[in-house]
């Protein structure tokens, strides 16, 4: 993946965040979302790697 890529759907991540965020489809920050989806995250993340392996 190009780093213009990646930058690319960081900015969108942190986009509709911060829209959910003010139509009040999620309550509190980051932190309070990291610390309740972080396994998600990880798994999301491992799949990444696996997928990207097997290319």
């Amino acid at each position: 993946m190009s780093s213009n890529l990646l930058a690319a759907l960081i900015l969108i991540g942190v986009g509709l965040f911060f829209l959910a965020r003010n139509l009040g489809w999620i309550d509190g920050g980051i932190g309070n979302i990291l610390a309740t989806w972080w396994p998600a995250i990880l798994v999301a993340v491992g799949v990444g790697m696996l997928l990207k392996r097997g290319k």
